[in-house]
């Protein structure tokens, strides 16, 4: 009798430690028990070969717009390097820093250029893809926040009297500063200044949120304590001369050259054409200019430099990696449908030949 007792307020015991302790089972639902209806797709091979046939006809398609939309631009380089070889020997020589060295370059554009028309400069044999390089900035600087911080700006953080730089760092120092004016000859005697505007050559993320000027009335004022980089003819809020509103961390050259480029050939936008006057249907055939002057020095690196008159379309440049990747993809595509289907016919027939047997 004593036993049973025992062994009834032991199992009491047991269900009132059950009761107190929450249970550690999933709750008895579809979703935890993991008992939801699913469907397991299954392909047939009639359903695989006609997606990879789709696929291929598509990026073979998609392939060859995108590569007839790029022969449609048209594009006109001159490579102005060995051009201005005056200027280049005058710009090795740092003591002639403060010299002006000018040059024109005569081209005739043979077609009319119609529509918006942009400039640019592109740089060959410059890697701005270097690890050091790219980290060589200071981000707060750029917003606006502390003009000198110059933490991650080695090795242009300070000048030789320990004056922050702003804007710090080698990219910022080493800016594109070519000054590129077209000019379109109606004669020998009459040279009309081609109207080129340099507003909306940024991203908008770019010209409106990574980079902003510090909050002072006087951009003079908010400069106070530090000192232009060791390249620049003139400091930050000294840029445009024009236009007060561009200068600064905003202005459009500097935003546009602060994004640095993943190959050592590129160009980078410089101006759009100002469709007014003589050129309200863009560019007309021929006879122009360049009138350079001369800043940015090439030969220490081996490069070389070029201005580029562009037209644009829906697709975007005159690029054709884009469509030849599509091309590229559709072709493999349908050499795998090939490849795959030969393999399926020759299993049926095979599997054919023993029904028979």
């Amino acid at each position: 009798m004593s036993q049973k007792y025992i062994w009834v307020t032991r199992s009491t015991t047991m269900k009132r430690k059950s009761q107190d302790c929450p249970s550690r089972l999933p709750d008895n639902s579809a979703v935890k028990q993991q008992q939801l209806p699913a469907y397991r797709l299954q392909l047939s091979a009639n359903k695989i070969l006609s997606g990879f046939f789709a696929t291929g006809v598509f990026c073979l398609g998609v392939g060859v717009i995108l590569l007839l939309s790029a022969k449609t631009i048209k594009e006109v380089e001159i490579n102005y390097t060995e051009k201005c070889a005056n200027c280049a020997k005058l710009r090795e020589n740092a003591a002639n820093f403060d010299k002006e060295c000018n040059c024109s370059i005569p081209f005739v554009l043979p077609e009319t250029m119609k529509g918006n028309v942009y400039m640019y400069y592109k740089l060959y044999g410059f890697y701005q893809n270097l690890y050091r390089y790219i980290l060589s900035r200071s981000n707060s600087q750029l917003v606006g926040t502390d003009v000198k911080d110059v933490r991650n700006c080695a090795p242009f953080k300070t000048s030789h009297n320990g004056i922050p730089i702003a804007p710090c760092g080698a990219i910022a120092n080493s800016m594109f500063n070519d000054t590129i004016i077209l000019s379109y000859n109606l004669n020998s005697s009459i040279h009309i200044k081609v109207p080129m505007i340099r507003s909306g050559i940024t991203w908008w993320t770019d010209k409106y949120v990574k980079f902003q000027n510090p909050s002072f009335q006087n951009l003079s004022s908010a400069f106070a304590g530090t000192t232009k980089p060791p390249n620049w003819p003139k400091p930050a809020y000294e840029l445009d001369e024009e236009d007060p509103g561009n200068n600064g961390f905003i202005n459009d050259d500097f935003i546009v050259w602060m994004r640095t480029a993943a190959f050592p050939t590129f160009k980078k936008l410089y101006r759009r054409l100002h469709r007014i006057e003589h050129f309200t249907e863009g560019l007309p055939a021929g006879s122009y200019s360049f009138n350079i002057t001369y800043n940015f020095p090439v030969n220490r690196f081996q490069g070389e430099k070029a201005v580029v008159l562009s037209t644009l379309t829906w697709s975007g440049g005159s690029s054709l990696f884009l469509g030849l990747a599509y091309m590229v993809t559709g072709a493999v595509t349908w050499l795998a449908f090939f490849s795959m289907l030969a393999v399926h016919l020759r299993l049926r027939e095979r599997k054919m030949f023993f029904l028979q047997q």
